[in-house]
């Protein structure tokens, strides 16, 4: 493993918001949905130790909860029947949730990566 990179916070954020990896930008962050890999590809930067446990659904419920839920009050849907509106909107906000948590967690990874955060655990290799 190489020596880590000193990367910018914003850097890595963007980095992993987009799924890559915070440190080189070039490797995959997530090998499924919400699994982080173990170490990068192309970097060899280890993840798999960092736990961002509950902060990515709590990030995520702050995002849909104070951002996208204002909307469904302010869309008119009164032409609607109340349980097509309610199919409606929590099948909007069930599919948003599902877009934003990955990003949530790239983020919460990158954070504790790059200021090595209490979550942050380094794997000493022999």
């Amino acid at each position: 493993m190489s020596q880590p990179t000193e990367v910018a916070l914003k850097t890595a954020a963007l980095r992993a918001l987009s799924g890559r990896c915070p440190c080189c930008g070039e490797g995959k962050l997530f090998k499924s949905f919400l699994k982080q890999v173990e170490n990068c590809a192309s970097c060899g930067e280890s993840f798999g130790q960092i736990r961002a446990d509950d902060a990515a659904p709590w990030l995520t419920i702050i995002v849909v909860g104070h951002v996208f839920l204002p909307f469904a009050f302010m869309v008119n849907v009164d032409f609607l029947p109340t349980w097509a509106a309610m199919t409606l909107w929590s099948t909007l906000f069930a599919a948003i949730s599902l877009a934003v948590l990955p990003r949530a967690k790239g983020l919460m990874l990158a954070i504790l990566w790059r200021t090595r955060a209490p979550g942050y655990q380094p794997v000493e290799l022999a």
